[in-house]
Parts: structure tokens; C-alpha cells; sequence
């Protein structure tokens, strides 16, 4: 069986109680840009959140559902990523005149906040955690949320190219300075060498391996992440008959047809003013009810 081209995959320094992540993302990154044609600096910061947020779903203690946002007053106004349970994954991002080029999250952004909503299996509500952004890089801005939210330490490093998004994740468990009391730090020292091209190039065990030569790591198998988010037509007929039918017809008149845009899925919906009327003069048929025999 062949591996997948998008992924993430585990694995645990077990001398050191250190566990941590690669995530590589090929052919997802690729269908998250298509027909986008985002600058470089957006795509590379929304590539970098993509494979923040698989990172992010795949080592949720409960399975659930992950929406990872970043809003901003600057050029870039919305950076958000959503990745399901399943880890499939779909992103946008929203900007507005020229992105100057080289150019880093702050000057992109400008004064933003990080938003992270969980929607946990089995829970009522989902969990909301919103904090003011920090850093100048996704790396570092996700660094300081960890810092707030988790007991602790870890270290992210993130790459981003036009053809592929990439991470390696650290986090120190509770029992590492017990292991050694100097782990922690001599290996996330040895990880803040790691190179961009090694991130995006390197099969995870040849990078865990030139990383952490003379650590024993234990590699899990890793988790497929894809993208599979197809048109659903129907759904957004059901939603333009919930708005009513003056409203749409208002809608129409004044655009000629009636254009919805999913920019989440990365879908258009066309309406003529003949498909209106249909919709509209032929309403669905109510559930029928269960015969009893």
C-alpha cells in the first residue's frame, strides 16, 4: 500500500518522553490553491496554517472538529482553515489591494486575533479560545497560544513553498526531566536547525534521523489528510428558500442572476431567473411519513 501524499505522522522520543509530529502536505496544498492565485506571502502563511490545524486535529485527545482563524485590519482580513475530524481539509484567504512581496504576518495582518473553535464529539457546545496575535510568523503567533493554553513547553517550525506546506511539532510531556533534565532543552535546541528545505524535502525519518541521530525514536504510522469538500447544490437551494422567495427575487433584480459563492469549499453557485422561478413554483415535497403494515 502506497503512502499518502498528505499527511501526519506521530512519533515519540521514548528515552526523553518527548513526543511530536511531521506533517507534510502535497496534493492537499495543491487543491487548497486551485483557482486561488494567491501572492506568495498569502499563500504561504494560509499553507502554514493548513498544516497547523491538521497538526492541531490529528493530536486532539478527543475526536472532533477544528476551526483555526486568523482576522486582521491589515491587507490580509481573514485567514481561516477547517479540518474535520476525519482530517479533511479546506481554507481561504480574504485580502484586499497589493500584497508587497517578502513580507512578513504582521505587516500582512496588521493588528489581529487568533481564533481557535473545537467542535468536540458528544459536547454540547464547542469550545472557543480567542487571543490577541502575537508574533510575526504563524509559527510564533501558535507558540504563544500554546504557551497560555498548555502546561508544557513545545516548539513548532513551519514551511511553506507553491508546491507543498510542511511542520515538525515538539511537545515536553510531564515526565521528561525526570528521564533527563537537560532533554528537553538540547533537543529543541538540535531542532532550531532544522532547515526549510529539509522540512518540505525529507521523508520524516530521514529528518527525525539527521535531527536526532543519537535519540531512540519510536515513528507511528501516519495519518492520511485530504480534501474532499464536493458541490452540494441542494444545500444551497434548501438556504435560499429559507431566505424566502422576495428576497431572492429583490436579489435577482438587481444582479441580473443570483451568484452564491462558497469560499470556504471553493464553489460557485449560478441561478438564472428561470432556475428561480422553479425553485420557487415548485417547493419540495414534505417527508412522507413511515406506512405501518
Amino acid at each position: 500500500m502506497s503512502s499518502p501524499k498528505s499527511y501526519v505522522q506521530g512519533f515519540l522520543l521514548e528515552n526523553l518522553d518527548i513526543r511530536g509530529s511531521v506533517v507534510r502536505l502535497d496534493d492537499v496544498w495543491t487543491a487548497l490553491q486551485h483557482n486561488r492565485n494567491y501572492p506568495p506571502p498569502v499563500g504561504r502563511l494560509l499553507g502554514q496554517m493548513s498544516a497547523v490545524s491538521a497538526l492541531i486535529t490529528a493530536n486532539l485527545k478527543q475526536a472532533g472538529r477544528l476551526i483555526f482563524q486568523i482576522q486582521g485590519n491589515g491587507i490580509v482580513r481573514l485567514l481561516v482553515v477547517d479540518c474535520t475530524e476525519s482530517l479533511n481539509l479546506r481554507a481561504f484567504a480574504g485580502y484586499e489591494g497589493i500584497v508587497p512581496a517578502d513580507t512578513g504576518l504582521r505587516a500582512l495582518v496588521g493588528d489581529g486575533m487568533l481564533q481557535l473553535t473545537l467542535d468536540i464529539a458528544g459536547l454540547d457546545q464547542p469550545y472557543q479560545s480567542i487571543v490577541p496575535l502575537e508574533g510575526d510568523s504563524i509559527a510564533a503567533s501558535f507558540e504563544h497560544y500554546l504557551a497560555q493554553s498548555e502546561q508544557q513547553p513545545a516548539g513548532l517550525w513551519l514551511a511553506c513553498t507553491g508546491d507543498r506546506a510542511a511542520a515538525l511539532f515538539l511537545q515536553k510531556l510531564p515526565g521528561a526531566d525526570a528521564r533527563d533534565a537537560d532533554g528537553w532543552s538540547r533537543i529543541h535546541q538540535l531542532a532550531q536547525t532544522v532547515k526549510d528545505d529539509e522540512l518540505l524535502q525529507l521523508e520524516p525519518e530521514t529528518l527525525l534521523l539527521r535531527l536526532f541521530a543519537e535519540e531512540d525514536v519510536r515513528l507511528f504510522d501516519p495519518r492520511p489528510v485530504i480534501h474532499h469538500f464536493p458541490p452540494d447544490r441542494d444545500k444551497v437551494i434548501a438556504m435560499l428558500r429559507s431566505i424566502g422567495e422576495d428576497e431572492v427575487r429583490s436579489i435577482l433584480e438587481e444582479h441580473g442572476e443570483l451568484v452564491i459563492r462558497d469560499d470556504l469549499s471553493n464553489h460557485e453557485y449560478r441561478f438564472e431567473p428561470e432556475e428561480i422561478d422553479d425553485l420557487f413554483s415548485n417547493p419540495p415535497a414534505p417527508d412522507t411519513p413511515p406506512t405501518l403494515h
